[in-house]
């Protein structure tokens, strides 16, 4: 055993001292430049995101305004109604009743105010033939009168009772969506009850806040939330469901509250978006994007931005070809790829991008002899 490892050692010695003396080198390591890119101002389209709730623009709560046993419900939760068409149904006999009975009162204040007209005409007669006195002549001008008062009584009494028999039968003041009805068919109702709520579903308002700060800088830059024509200048919001799915149709910011909200910092605004499908829903909740030109912004790709707790820092590269940190301050692009450099650069500075996490203070990240690679 010892003979042949003695001679396995031998040949590795003579394999080695023959790669030797031919003259043969070993490979060298190359050192190879890091890629950096030179910083530039730009233009850029951030999508900005806020938190949204979908309402309907037109939600009306459906509750009735007589009290009685309901007979009849005559739509269904979900169900798309038009305008005027007939919701429920509330027992109408005593409306019907107490009608009839206003028109039958309506009826003796008739007859009455036409014999107390009778008699004061007739009095008015005698009077003037000087057979009757005065007291009468005016006695029966103010029974007259006071029939006269009565008929008017009576007259509204039955247009109550005619409203009143109407309102026993509820109609859709818009065309929506039906939604929850929490009473069923022989429940008793009265104006304190709540039968459904019908959501106004052809436009629809996605609600949403926006911090005081946006607002500052909006107000900074001439905008006056008050005024719809500068409403109109706000850039077009896109409507993301809560499993991502983009809204197909696009909508405008059409209001916005003029008082700042104590306790959050934020004014509400409102974004209208058409709803010809019928897709979108009162209560759902999602996310409104609107894109606002960032100007003169530094762009870099976020594989150059190094995290370091709460600190972010970039290597640049200074002219002798190494590198060194230098804290900055960022915020997204939105894109997922690249970020806005708010502190820290300045237009014309050089940065390593990929592989800056392996870059150390003061070491060498450009070689001459090697092509450098800039993006």
């Amino acid at each position: 055993m010892k003979k042949k490892n003695l001679v396995k050692w031998a040949w590795m010695l003579s394999a080695t001292v023959v790669m030797t003396s031919c003259g043969l080198d070993m490979p060298k390591e190359e050192q190879t430049s890091y890629e950096t890119m030179t910083v530039k101002q730009t233009n850029l389209d951030v999508p900005v995101k806020f938190s949204a709730k979908m309402k309907g623009q037109r939600d009306v709560t459906i509750t009735p305004q007589v009290s009685g046993q309901l007979m009849e419900i005559r739509v269904q939760e979900g169900q798309q109604v038009r305008k005027g068409q007939v919701l429920f149904v509330i027992d109408s006999r005593n409306s019907k009743l107490e009608l009839e009975s206003a028109q039958a009162n309506l009826q003796a204040a008739l007859a009455r105010m036409s014999s107390a007209k009778l008699e004061y005409e007739s009095n008015k007669n005698l009077f003037e033939k000087k057979i009757v006195s005065s007291y009468t002549l005016n006695d029966s001008e103010n029974s007259y009168k006071q029939a006269i008062a009565a008929v008017a009584q009576a007259r509204a009494a039955v247009n109550t009772a005619r409203v009143n028999l109407g309102f026993c039968t509820i109609t859709s003041p818009v065309t929506g969506v039906v939604g929850e009805i929490p009473v069923r068919a022989g429940d008793q109702v009265s104006p304190a009850s709540q039968l459904t709520i019908v959501s106004g579903n052809t436009m629809m308002n996605a609600e949403f806040s926006v911090p005081e700060t946006v607002i500052e800088a909006a107000v900074a830059e001439g905008y006056n939330l008050k005024s719809k024509h500068t409403l109109e200048h706000f850039p077009e919001a896109t409507f993301l469901m809560k499993n991502g799915t983009e809204y197909k149709h696009k909508g405008k910011v059409t209001s916005a509250t003029g008082v700042v909200n104590a306790s959050t910092g934020t004014i509400a605004l409102k974004a209208t978006f058409p709803n010809p499908e019928g897709q979108l829903y009162s209560g759902i909740q999602g996310t409104v994007v609107m894109k606002f030109t960032e100007k003169n912004a530094i762009v870099v790709p976020l594989v150059a931005v190094v995290k370091l707790q709460d600190r972010q820092q970039v290597y640049k590269v200074k002219a002798d070809s190494t590198a060194t940190a230098v804290e900055v301050t960022t915020q997204d692009a939105g894109n997922g790829q690249d970020c806005i450099v708010v502190t820290g650069l300045k237009s014309g500075d050089r940065i390593v991008t990929v592989g800056a996490n392996n870059v150390q203070e003061g070491q060498k990240v450009l070689f001459p002899a090697v092509a450098k690679k800039e993006k």
